[in-house]
């Protein structure tokens, strides 16, 4: 079991090289994002309010061993939420480092909301436009109509990149909800439905989940999705 888990990593990362290989120059998904200034910094590392938070019904986990770094998901993503392919828009973001070629699994993060069970962005909101939606399973989201473009719940994000986007041509802010409000995606979207991008990667590397992962560590939403491959049927008179 351990021996065929192990060839399957190995096998995750030829593939996974052969294509950044040919794929031509990376894309550093963190040089999209919007300047985080030092006095924004505070904001990111602020501790949330010691009040509660209703707990999300869904979280994105990945297998980054899996991911091929193909951005499909960041295309998928895109384009079910603001009808155009332009990966600075994809609220889930995928940073490859093909031209060094960092040690494999690192060659290749994924980055995706954490739905955070304390969510600064949710806090430091002065309009209520990023909230808590209980009509839609709790996701952690923003509602563009009651944005101003203050650009405090991406100043507020802990993560890097940070998941809170910025449209430059709407000015306001976005971040992953599950496709629970996607008006380019045929499908019923939100924790109890179905998801752009776990629905188009080709590896398999996305999952939604309904407990919350480790908050502790982003490493707690990098999760083993491998699965093992089934025995060949044997075939009559072997």
């Amino acid at each position: 079991m351990a021996e065929s888990k192990k060839a399957g990593e190995k096998k995750s990362a030829l593939l996974r090289r052969d294509f950044l290989a040919g794929g031509g120059a990376a894309v550093a998904a963190g040089t999209l994002g919007v300047f985080v200034p030092e006095s924004a910094k505070a904001l990111a590392q602020a501790k949330p309010e010691s009040r509660a938070y209703a707990a999300s019904t869904g979280y994105l986990v990945y297998d980054s061993r899996l991911c091929l770094g193909c951005q499909s998901c960041m295309y998928a993503c895109s384009m079910t939420h603001e009808g155009e392919g332009n990966l600075s828009l994809s609220r889930i973001q995928i940073i490859r480092d093909a031209p060094s070629f960092t040690k494999y699994p690192y060659d290749i993060v994924m980055s995706t909301c954490r739905q955070c069970v304390s969510p600064l962005c949710v806090q430091n909101c002065p309009t209520g436009a990023c909230h808590i939606d209980a009509a839609n399973g709790n996701i952690r989201m923003i509602d563009q109509t009651q944005c101003i473009g203050c650009r405090r719940c991406i100043q507020s994000c802990p993560q890097r990149p940070h998941r809170t986007v910025w449209n430059p041509a709407k000015k306001k802010s976005s971040k992953c909800d599950l496709c629970a409000a996607a008006p380019y995606w045929s499908k019923k979207g939100g924790p109890e439905g179905n998801q752009a991008c776990v629905e188009i990667c080709p590896a398999k590397a996305l999952k939604l989940v309904k407990e919350a992962p480790s908050q502790s560590d982003v490493s707690g939403y990098d999760v083993n999705l491998f699965v093992e491959p089934k025995p060949a049927a044997k075939k009559e008179g072997a």
